[in-house]
């Protein structure tokens, strides 16, 4: 399996055990983007740009649903509530963690 280095915020919590709820890791986002996270971002590998940190809770939020405005962008702001709405559903949140990632620490001295 390939390796794959990903920089996640020093305070966000660790990732949950596979089916666990979730925690806001933000593992799996971080890594790759979710169907959903494709159509936003136009990429299909790195990181999600709807992945927003927030930094009062220390963990990850999905920007479609937490930021949909900001997300959408000025021109298409007017669509956030229905961005929100559907993202919930499309994202399945609240389903438990569906990332089959190994998490390794950094290597080396701190």
């Amino acid at each position: 399996m390939p390796h794959q280095t990903i920089h996640i915020h020093p305070e966000a919590p660790a990732k949950p055990a596979l089916g666990a709820p979730c925690n806001g890791c933000g593992v799996c986002c971080l890594a790759e983007p979710c169907p959903l996270g494709r159509v936003i971002s136009r990429k299909r590998v790195g990181a999600c740009d709807a992945l927003r940190w927030d930094g009062a809770a220390a963990l990850y939020r999905c920007g479609a649903i937490t930021d949909a405005a900001g997300v959408l962008g000025p021109r298409w702001a007017w669509a956030a509530p229905l961005l929100r709405r559907l993202a919930r559903r499309w994202i399945a949140a609240g389903a438990g963690c569906d990332a089959g990632i190994e998490v390794q620490g950094p290597a080396g001295p701190h």
